[in-house]
Parts: structure tokens; sequence; C-alpha cells
């Protein structure tokens, strides 16, 4: 996966974590989040999903990074939820074995879904937050879940 950082460029995953882990342990007495969300956008031919990164620096602001891929459109909604949450847990998964693997197993990464109670997604909130809780990470869901809803969803156009 090749993401973009607007103050970095092009990074591959295993950039942006050395990235992340840098400016975790340049400031060792600061309170960090890590958050990874995924949104989509369908048009009438391919599906454009959007992952990103987010590590904030409590009070300080922070930095993110994103992942744009393309895929034929050839699934529903329920199908497309699924597969950003599953693309969120891949990430997440390979960010926390990084970090800890630098000595940064503190840190708590949190899954941004791109689920809420209002609209079509509310029937599904109760799976995918179960398969982010199941899978060990913290789940949020709108409005909170901002790194999905928020940061991802300004790339998905």
């Amino acid at each position: 996966m090749i993401f973009n950082s607007p103050t970095r460029g092009q990074l591959t995953l295993e950039q942006v974590i050395a990235d992340l882990s840098e400016f975790v342990q340049s400031c060792p007495d600061s309170h960090f989040k890590i958050i990874v969300g995924t949104d989509s956008h369908h048009s009438r031919e391919e599906v454009c999903y959007v992952t990103a990164i987010i590590v904030l620096r409590a009070g300080k602001g922070g930095r993110f990074y994103y992942s744009k891929e393309r895929e034929p459109a050839k699934i529903n909604l329920k199908q497309r939820i699924f597969y950003e949450t599953s693309k969120s847990l891949r990430v997440a998964a390979t960010v926390t074995e990084s970090l800890a693997a630098a000595g940064l197993d503190d840190l708590n990464v949190e899954i941004h879904l791109d689920v809420g109670e209002q609209g079509k997604t509310k029937e599904i909130i109760r799976e995918v937050v179960g398969m982010v809780t199941g899978s060990g990470f913290d789940a949020k869901i709108k409005p909170d879940s901002y790194g999905a809803s928020k940061v991802a969803d300004k790339y998905t156009k």
C-alpha cells in the first residue's frame, strides 16, 4: 500500500509506521492516540476506498496519512461497509504489530467506522463493531468516528 501525507509525500506503510514511531518517540511525555479509518465512495463503475492513519498528540495536533484504492463497483452497501472494516483491521493490525516491535506497545489503536445510528448503516453497527472489538481494538461510530467520516471521506471523491 502506498500512503500519502500532506507533509511527507508518498510513503509505504513501513515508512508511515517509521514516521509515526519517530513522531511519538520525539515527545515521550505526551499522550498519543492512533486512529485507523476507512471510507468509500461508490460511483456507477467503481468504488474508491480511502484508508487513513491518524496520530494525534493530545492538545498539540497530529499527522495523518491516507491510501486510496479503486475497485469495480460490484458490491452492495453492506458488503462495502464490511470491506471498509476489514481494510481498517488489516492496517491497524500491521500498525499495532510494528509499534510493539519498536517498543511502543502501550499505544492504543482505535478503529473509526463509517456507520451510525442514522441512515442505512444503522442495521449493521453491531456486526462491524463486533468485528473490531473481537479483534482487540476499540471501535468508534458516527458522530465520533472522524477518522473515517471526516479524514478518509475527504479523499474519496
